[in-house]
């Protein structure tokens, strides 16, 4: 689309919006605003405009500006004060005047009606190619208006998680769209995790986008995520969808996301609970034959041959008081892996803490293991009052079992 044929029809520019729904009361929560253009009776995405650096800057900017004040004037006549307006703005053109224009256009919307505290202004952190700092100051100064940031297109491209904690956002947008894929990377996973650890540490909240199917919207109510968005859920249209068009939808769905969650943990508190018992059974009986720690592994390893792959013994300070019994074709031993230091790892020493007050095993969460690359859980066993046994089930056994992976 040439950029004259939409600079010469303004007047067939409009909004169309994307409802954004909640998952504590499975509302809409707001509407983010979309530029249209109809020609020749076809009705075309004002993305490709606007995504084009080709274009010169005060064309997308007066575009921008219209659609602004058109989905301002029709957002207005809600008359809902609670619902947010979430308006997508490029970071870099904003920047050209420091930001004043834009807001300067939303002061004024302000003799109408339009109250601050319901604009989300979103930007895209990866497109930025400015000062940072710079950015940060103006995104500040937006905030004392009551204006709250997201940020845009997480996890559609590269993303730097450090620009992103120095701008503090009130909402990250992530793109599930990757989980589309016949086998997305364990990678991807990795990058949301942390990502969902960062919104925690700022105090963002997570709106998972680009939600089209089922499992997507699973995936993102199971990872911290409050607000949701996609065609699941409600395509742009030009008209504003009423609050409640899916509370029933979303309402079934959670209702059965929960159940199968609660299923789940049932059947790992079971097993936890089962695989104790046997590691005390083993330990019971064969403790008071062996001679030293690495004798009890030996024999553990013949005991546990069909699970794990991995055992050793550390003290309280996580010193290892072992070598590793490490299984490859067969079962071989690690001598160098005797007094090293695994304190450092995250939750090491909270999980000591936790054994020793609850004097029980327990079962980690799933991770990847640095040696093999494989997802797997490690099953922790309090020894004694100092010394603790690790053992690393493999992921060929948790597989096999049922709500372990």
């Amino acid at each position: 689309m040439d950029p004259l044929d939409i600079m010469t029809n303004l007047d067939k520019v409009f909004p169309y919006y994307q409802a954004i729904f909640s998952a504590d009361e499975q509302l809409v929560i707001g509407y983010e605003v979309l530029g249209r253009i109809q020609l020749n009776d076809v009705i075309q995405s004002l993305g490709p405009f606007f995504q084009d650096e080709n274009v010169p800057d005060e064309y997308r900017i007066e575009v921008d500006d219209y659609l602004l004040h058109y989905a301002i004037e029709e957002f207005l006549q809600l008359q809902d004060s609670e619902l947010y307006l979430f308006i997508n703005r490029n970071a870099n053109l904003l920047m050209i005047d420091h930001g004043e224009s834009f807001l300067q256009l939303l002061i004024e919307k302000q003799k109408t009606g339009l109250k601050l505290e319901q604009v989300v202004l979103e930007i895209t952190e990866h497109d930025f190619k400015g000062d940072v700092d710079q950015l940060y100051h103006l995104l500040t100064y937006y905030r004392t208006y009551g204006i709250k940031i997201a940020i845009d297109n997480i996890g559609k491209a590269s993303s730097n998680l450090d620009r992103i904690g120095i701008l503090s956002p009130d909402i990250l947008k992530i793109d599930l769209h990757p989980l589309r894929l016949s086998s997305p990377l364990q990678s991807y996973y990795d990058v949301l995790y942390s990502i969902s650890l960062l919104a925690r540490k700022i105090g963002a909240t997570l709106l998972y986008e680009d939600i089209e199917v089922d499992f997507q919207l699973q995936y993102a109510w199971k990872n911290g995520g409050r607000y949701y968005q996609g065609y699941l859920l409600a395509k742009p249209k030009r008209q504003f969808v009423s609050r409640d068009d899916r509370k029933d939808m979303l309402k079934e769905e959670f209702q059965h996301y929960i159940s199968t969650e609660k299923r789940k943990l049932e059947r790992l508190y079971r097993f936890t609970e089962n695989f104790h018992q046997r590691i005390h059974y083993l330990i019971t009986k064969i403790g008071k034959q062996y001679v030293d720690y690495n004798q009890l592994l030996e024999e553990l390893s013949i005991q546990l041959d069909d699970c794990c792959f991995r055992i050793y013994i550390c003290d309280e300070d996580g010193f290892q008081q072992s070598v590793n019994i490490f299984k490859r074709e067969k079962w071989e031993i690690q001598p160098q892996y005797f007094l090293r230091n695994w304190s450092w790892r995250p939750y090491f020493l909270a999980n000591i803490f936790k054994m020793r007050t609850d004097k029980k095993g327990f079962l980690s969460d799933v991770y990847s293991d640095i040696e093999k690359g494989d997802l797997i859980r490690t099953f922790s066993y309090p020894l004694n009052q100092n010394h603790y046994l690790f053992i690393d089930l493999s992921y060929e056994f948790l597989y096999e079992q049922e709500g372990l992976l």
